[in-house]
């Protein structure tokens, strides 16, 4: 049988560190390092048992936890929902979307033009009524914006979060009631104002009646993403039902998909990647990025064309490695940004000097092919760019749905509110909704929502 093997490379992608410190560690004698005949450093996977990453794939019940089917039909709610990437993974695991709701008039459109019969309320949030939809729905999710908050040296809660987009998810939460709340960011978050926002959010969660699981960065590489986006995920359970629920997050792949599978035809998709149109270079940058090779940056240029190129830049201080980036064929993308070919995240493709197209960048973001982008060249590139990859969305999506699974089983299910709606809901939602707080959800009807 042959050995597996990774490379250098992604290796050091998987870990999330950077070359020259897997390099560091093959000098030091901690890893013994191979070469192919083309020069290719590369491991074998049995000689890294023990390191983490590597045990996970090795034993990695991901194959199966692919054939994960709902229960019933779930229903969920989706904010700030973009393009469509966390909906499109959603939908994926079993969710039925009752509605959606985006600012973006260019990415309404979107989801409108791929999925007409989802309800897509488009506009500002702060005016959308979601007390229709109480006890109808099992899932809210979104990827709320994070917004600094202002401390002052308070102990924030709900009402003092007024204002940040998260506290809108956090509004909808308590209109709605879902069995489960989903919210998705930066990883930054997690550290974020050293760490205040994220105890802030989770004490809001407390206080809207929800148990926070503890939040965790995914790595979009470990879930068939050719990328090296990482997220912050955070998966809450209504109190009422948290001492029954079991969650577990999504076991990983058991390999590191790489640009090479997201363009041609192999494991991630059934044929190459379609042409569609694309941002260019002006001929001057065109001459510069013809210099760096596969993988390379502005390191591989000349030291003059380097200069001429980078401006004040180069005597800053740091790697400044998004600068003239050329990506490699063989390793995942860096995290793309909301265009292709910005001087500071440069993301050339790897063989031809040019941006990626728009279908390439679709698949970086494990967008299926069918699903078309509308508005602007500069509008489709801001919408995939800002999307969660949809193989990850649909991983997470998995593990919600097996939770749920087992609370069916257990003869909960998303109109059971009238029956456990926790102390603190009752008393904190009277005094924002009235009577209506815990009513059955049969009183309202989805005709009341405000669009």
């Amino acid at each position: 049988m042959q050995r597996q093997t990774i490379s250098v490379n992604n290796f050091a992608c998987l870990l999330g560190v950077s070359r020259s410190t897997v390099n560091a560690w093959c000098k030091s004698g901690k890893y013994q390092v191979h070469c192919n005949a083309n020069g290719s450093k590369f491991f074998y996977l049995d000689e890294l048992a023990g390191v983490p990453e590597i045990d996970a794939m090795a034993t990695t019940s991901w194959e199966s936890e692919k054939q994960t089917l709902p229960a019933r039909q779930y229903t969920s709610v989706e904010l700030f929902a973009g393009a469509g990437g966390l909906a499109i993974g959603m939908e994926k695991a079993g969710f039925s979307h009752v509605l959606l709701n985006e600012v973006d008039k260019d990415a309404c459109k979107t989801l409108r033009h791929n999925r007409p019969q989802w309800k897509v309320v488009e506009g500002d949030i702060h005016s959308v009524d979601f007390t229709s939809l109480r006890g109808k729905v099992d899932l809210l999710s979104g990827g709320f914006p994070c917004q600094a908050f202002s401390y002052a040296g308070k102990r924030l809660g709900f009402e003092e979060t007024r204002g940040t987009l998260f506290f809108e998810l956090a509004r909808a939460a308590r209109e709605i009631q879902p069995l489960v709340l989903l919210g998705e960011n930066v990883r930054g978050l997690y550290e974020h104002d050293g760490g205040r926002t994220l105890e802030t959010i989770k004490n809001v969660i407390a206080e809207i009646g929800y148990a926070l699981i503890e939040p965790r960065i995914l790595r979009a590489i470990q879930y068939d993403v050719p990328q090296k986006r990482e997220r912050l995920f955070l998966v809450a359970v209504r109190n009422d039902i948290a001492g029954d629920a079991v969650f577990e997050w999504p076991a990983v792949c058991n390999g590191v998909r790489t640009l090479r599978d997201a363009f041609f035809q192999g494991f991630l998709y059934q044929t190459d990647v379609p042409d569609s149109p694309g941002q260019a270079y002006p001929e001057s940058k065109r001459r510069v990025m013809q210099l760096v090779p596969e993988g390379g940056d502005w390191r591989d240029l000349p030291d003059d064309v380097a200069r001429d190129y980078m401006k004040g830049s180069y005597n800053l201080g740091g790697g400044k490695t998004g600068m003239a980036r050329r990506l490699s064929m063989d390793e995942p993308s860096l995290t793309l940004t909301c265009a292709p070919a910005q001087k500071q995240t440069e993301r050339c493709h790897p063989t031809e000097t040019r941006p990626l197209t728009v279908r390439e960048y679709a698949r970086i973001q494990t967008f299926p092919d069918d699903w078309q982008f509308c508005g602007s060249m500069t509008a489709q590139y801001r919408q995939i760019g800002n999307a969660v990859p949809v193989n990850l969305a649909w991983a997470v999506g998995r593990s919600i749905v097996r939770m749920l699974n087992r609370l069916t089983v257990s003869g909960i299910t998303s109109d059971t509110i009238p029956y456990g709606c926790p102390a603190s809901i009752m008393a904190k939602g009277a005094e924002l909704f009235g009577d209506m707080a815990c009513e059955p959800a049969a009183k309202y009807e989805d005709s009341d929502i405000n669009e």
